[in-house]
């Protein structure tokens, strides 16, 4: 049964070096068959670990494990400049979630604009919560401070949909701030893990631009606000932008990028513990 210890066996002896998947089944003691599937659940569910096969289709086949954050992100030129300005920005106003959609082929992208003074009030909660029902094995979180967890309006209630989620057995993964000003928003979410007992849900601490969900690594969805400018003939309303990519080329390049940056950020437990040493 692989249980956490397992995992984590597995992925400290495989973060010094790529390792063959014979070397894993003696390190843990398995046989190569159980050592695959274990590597391969880890792979899917984690992320944290990435795969390849030498020779493949002939007898000398051999299956090789590795560090997922060594892996450079393919794609092009445009992908590899998008994850610059991503990767160097901390707040929202630093990237425009434009700049992905443009490059996304018509057929496999929507759009849909509204101004407005609150999003709850835009009716948009009905479509994000059938979104975060179409997973059925993870969602990844890119957040500000979780704050959506709190919407609700009178048919949707996005912290309940969550908790439904969570009774699935679907993996949650969130990348925000851990701080003082989120924090009964991190301690919120966390308490489904408890409820549940289910170690399903994880966050880490880490400042970045993007506002986004990525379900089962085959479509996300991104929101972009601008505020008033106050200057004539310029936006006089906040404007609310939200992009959903059904492409599950560029749904592969953002958990790429989710992953590195999840993989070097701070775990929201010590984040919170040392919290409690100042407030």
């Amino acid at each position: 049964m692989l249980d956490s210890k397992t995992i984590k066996k597995i992925e400290d002896f495989v973060y010094l070096k790529p390792r063959s998947i014979q070397e894993i089944a003696q390190h843990i003691g398995k046989s190569w068959r159980t050592a695959d599937r274990y590597v391969s659940y880890i792979e899917e569910e984690f992320g944290n670990i990435s795969t390849r096969t030498f020779r493949e289709g002939t007898r000398g086949a051999l299956k090789i494990a590795y560090w997922a954050s060594i892996e450079k992100l393919k794609g092009s030129v445009f992908q590899k400049q998008l994850e610059e300005q991503i990767m160097h920005g901390r707040e929202k106003g630093d990237f425009s979630a434009f700049d992905i959609f443009q490059h996304v082929p018509d057929k496999n992208k929507t759009a849909w604009m509204k101004k407005g003074d609150s999003e709850i009030k835009l009716g948009r909660l009905k479509e994000f919560k059938e979104l975060l029902l179409k997973a059925k094995k993870q969602i990844l979180f890119f957040s500000g401070n979780l704050s959506f967890i709190n919407y609700k309006d009178k048919e949707t209630d996005i912290f309940s949909v969550l908790e439904e989620i969570v009774k699935k057995g679907i993996t949650i993964k969130v990348i925000c701030r851990v701080d003082l000003a989120g924090r009964e928003n991190i301690e919120k979410m966390l308490s489904l893990n408890f409820k549940h007992g289910k170690e399903l849900i994880e966050i880490r601490h880490r400042e970045q631009p993007l506002r986004a969900t990525i379900i089962d690594n085959t479509l996300f969805s991104m929101k972009e606000m601008k505020e008033p400018t106050g200057k004539e003939r310029e936006l006089n309303k906040r404007l609310f932008i939200f992009y959903t990519i059904k492409n599950k080329e560029w749904a592969e390049w953002l958990s790429k990028i989710f992953w590195k940056m999840f993989n070097t950020s701070i775990g929201s437990d010590k984040r919170l513990q040392e919290m409690d040493k100042i407030f």
